[in-house]
């Protein structure tokens, strides 16, 4: 680490520690870090040694803002989340209940030798997973708690009405939800035009259009013939009540089918079980956990507002109360700005009314002052971006009242525009002034220029990170040679990928009309055979232009013959898995290779083992305690549930008897704890696996664990391993990649490696559309589709569009004043 002037304090030198001439910095903390009452100012880390970090000694100020920075897979939040919060966490269950003190040894404590001076703490992790269907702005919020007791306390009630609880303003309670659909406010129903969209097409051509691929709609088709129908004539052709019997029937009828004997196979009759093509589409858009599926089945459905509450989720007696003349469901879907007004202006109506409005009034306001007063309170939790959620979070962290307490938070400018940027500094100043400690892990490098204090940790990823290069103000990092970070945040601004003109495009994929969420009657143009970023603050749709327009219309004119696009790839950030029994490997399917290689090594092949043995998702090879995860999921009650080793097989996954094979010195478990980057070298001389590790190392993941659990991964890095997956098997053909933000989560060293392979991908032929925040990437791309000018309604509109240059001197673009200083020096006209 470099070394400050004072050892005990680690700062960097007296002039820039900010200390006054008595000898005590800004704070009131003398060159020992004690304030005036002798109480310790600063966090003081000593041995960590959790994940890659490498015994690290570090002392951090309290009441402070301090970013953690280093190149993705450092150490940053094994530092900041595995070490310290997880110490603060532990020691919280220390103070309660003896059955939460006993689980502490089952998940373990962090591997650090000491902290002392750390305060309680709260974490902001990245969330993940993706709300659920009933999950809205106001549950993410708990505004809408607020407004329900408004409206029992301080509402206009019908004459003769008797005053309703809370719970009955809430459609996800039975009290309040709408007994017709549940709550849910919407119908989904099927059709015979839906169903079959092209009635020419008998049933063995696939007429029925809704049925599941492969071998399932085959079977299907099987069961109808032999239970007598005509699957060779076309569909119009077949009598009504048939054609009404096969799509919408609820009767399940089994047979015995007796299928056509293919040369090469033999096929045993089997018992057969109908389903209609409606029960199919019905069943797996609610029961499914595809995402896929039930997308697909969505498309064979047509959605309209329940008819007996019009969409608005309540029972009756509940809609018919009002507050300001507005009945619940209407304040709801106001934009929260509006809202705000409405309460704002309320006639008078008791104490209740006025201390109720204003406490709902003061949980708006951060909402608003992050730049999401377009929101309304019942717009779905899944229509929103990454960026417009943890927004949502640490508003409603900022409105907790706490102080004293050490805030954690996981890259709060993910998803961001520099614009919003700006509101989020102004969020974390607020949260320091009330009295708290924040720790941010971030990459934005104006979060890191914001900073009172930086802790750098590297210098690379993986073994070889997990050193604190330099714990200090921001300005003195400049001295730090090894520091990644110090040469992107003191250098002059310059594309991040810097290159010659503009490609020219050939061809184009036109949208028009698009009406969808906040876009309204949008035309776009979107060029092939380069490279577009598409901009604009958060909620001005850019994700839906993207996600679901363009890759609708793509999808749809595949199957042209002259459309010149021939595959559509897209490469979003959910999880390669919700469990620690999905990893790269499995992934990637690199393990499979790897299962091979072990099931012909001799001791395998003298017990006579097979590929199975090696699986940790099937019984036999792996540990049964775990079940091959490896891990075992700890229940805390009062907390979410956590994961800890398992204690028979301590995450190695497999039983012992399976550890005794050997494949050139290593056993199965200990080649899943390699990283990518060894990983390489010890397969050196099997393609297969050289092939998928090479790609992973070319977009800079060489520092992951073969076996790293899903769980373990980010936003960011689950992207990078769907667009490694897809890089290893590149074909000819000419691909559309659609990535939405690709550099979240990521350092600035780390987006030159990522947009290395993007713009590779686009000289070979191909075409690459991303959403994009960083000014950097969208300086270096060849075409810009900026999109706003705000959010929400006062968004969804095209700004400006054309080559970067162009649009950084667009005027009434908010995107437009960052990508001209990113612009640096690329001459007039180049991107």
């Amino acid at each position: 680490m470099h070394q400050p002037a004072d050892p005990d304090s680690n700062s960097t030198d007296p002039d820039a520690s900010g200390r006054d001439p008595d000898g005590r910095d800004s704070g009131g903390r003398d060159s020992d870090g004690r304030t005036p009452n002798g109480r310790d100012a600063r966090v003081r880390v000593r041995g960590a040694r959790e994940h890659n970090l490498r015994g690290v000694d570090v002392d951090i100020p309290r009441d402070a803002l301090t970013v953690f920075t280093g190149v993705s897979g450092s150490g940053k939040s094994s530092l900041a989340f595995g070490t310290i919060y997880a110490e603060a966490q532990r020691r919280y269950f220390e103070s309660v209940a003896p059955y939460a003190r006993r689980l502490i040894h089952q998940i373990g404590a962090p591997k650090v030798d000491s902290i002392t001076g750390l305060p309680p703490a709260v974490s902001l992790e990245q969330r993940r997973s993706s709300p659920g269907s009933r999950s809205s702005v106001g549950t993410v919020t708990l505004l809408s708690n607020s407004l329900r007791m408004l409206y029992s306390r301080a509402g206009t009630y019908p004459p003769g009405a008797g005053r309703l609880d809370s719970d009955a303003f809430s459609p996800n309670t039975a009290a309040g939800a709408c007994p017709s659909r549940h709550g849910l406010g919407r119908i989904h129903r099927t059709s015979e035009e839906l169903l079959v969209p092209d009635p020419g097409l008998s049933i063995r051509q696939g007429a029925i259009a809704a049925w599941p691929g492969a071998w399932q709609g085959k079977n299907l088709r099987d069961i109808l013939e032999t239970l007598g129908h005509d699957v060779d004539r076309p569909w119009r052709e077949l009598p009504a009540k048939d054609r009404e019997w096969i799509l919408f029937t609820e009767e399940q009828p089994v047979v015995t089918v007796h299928p056509v004997r293919e040369a090469d196979r033999i096929q045993r009759p089997y018992q057969g079980t109908y389903m209609s093509a409606h029960r199919y589409v019905m069943r797996t858009f609610s029961d499914s956990k595809s995402a896929t599926l039930r997308a697909r089945a969505e498309s064979f459905l047509a959605d309209s507002p329940c008819p007996v509450c019009g969409g608005r989720r309540l029972r009756p007696e509940a809609l018919a109360v009002t507050f300001a003349g507005y009945g619940i469901a209407e304040l709801a879907a106001l934009a929260l700005t509006d809202l705000d007004g409405v309460l704002a202006g309320a006639p008078g109506g008791g104490e209740a009314a006025r201390v109720l409005a204003e406490d709902l009034r003061s949980r708006i306001g951060p909402v608003v002052e992050l730049g999401l007063g377009y929101l309304s309170l019942d717009r779905a939790a899944p229509t929103l971006s990454t960026g417009e959620l943890q927004r949502l979070r640490l508003a409603t962290q900022l409105r907790s009242g706490l102080f004293g307490v050490v805030y954690v938070l996981d890259e709060p400018s993910a998803g961001l525009h520099p614009a919003d940027t700006e509101a989020l500094l102004g969020v974390l100043d607020r949260l320091k002034a009330a009295g708290n400690t924040v720790f941010v892990v971030e990459h934005d490098l104006d979060v890191a220029r914001h900073a009172d204090w930086l802790v750098d940790v590297g210098p690379l990823a993986g073994e070889h990170g997990g050193r604190v290069l330099y714990s200090g103000p921001p300005e003195a990092l400049a001295g730090v040679e090894e520091s990644a970070t110090a040469r992107h945040l003191f250098a002059a601004p310059e594309p991040a990928a810097a290159r010659g003109p503009v490609r020219e495009a050939t061809g184009t994929v036109r949208l028009s009309g698009v009406d969808r969420h906040n876009l309204r009657d949008v035309t776009a143009e979107f060029p092939l055979g380069v490279f577009t970023a598409v901009t604009g603050v958060s909620g001005s749709g850019k994700s839906t232009l993207v996600g679901q327009a363009l890759a609708r219309e793509v999808e749809v004119r595949l199957a042209e013959p002259d459309f010149p696009v021939r595959r559509l790839v897209e490469v979003d950030q959910k999880p390669i898995g919700r469990t620690p029994r999905s990893n790269l490997a499995t992934y990637t399917g690199l393990f499979d290779v790897v299962r091979k290689l072990f099931t012909a090594a001799p001791e395998a092949e003298a017990r006579g083992w097979k590929a199975g043995r090696f699986s940790f998702n099937v019984a036999g090879g792996r540990c049964e305690t775990c079940q091959g995860e490896g891990f075992v999921s700890v229940e805390l009650l009062f907390l979410p549930s956590t994961y800890a080793p398992c204690p028979e097989c301590a995450g190695a996954r497999y039983n012992a008897e399976t550890l005794e094979v050997r494949y050139a010195g290593l056993n199965i478990a200990e080649v899943l704890a390699l990283t990518v980057e060894s990983a390489a070298g010890f397969f050196a001389e099997v393609p297969a696996a050289a092939r998928s590790l090479r790609a992973l190392e070319d977009i800079g993941l060489g520092y992951l664990r073969l076996g790293q659990p899903a769980t373990e991964l980010s936003g960011g890095e689950a992207q990078r391993i769907k667009l490694a997956t897809e890089l290893q098997r590149l074909r000819r053909d000419h691909t559309l990649y659609l990535l939405d933000e690709p550099t979240t989560g990521l350092h600035p060293a780390d987006v030159r490696v990522l947009l290395r392979q993007l713009h590779g991908l686009v000289d070979a032929g191909h075409s690459v559309v991303v959403v994009e925040h960083d000014m950097a990437v969208v300086a270096g791309a060849d075409w810009v589709i900026d999109l706003g000018p705000g959010g929400g309604t006062a968004g969804g509109r095209i700004v400006a569009s054309g080559t970067p240059s162009a649009v950084a001197r667009t005027e009434g673009s908010r995107t437009a004043a960052y990508l001209a200083r990113a612009l640096g020096n690329f001459p007039e006209g180049d991107g």
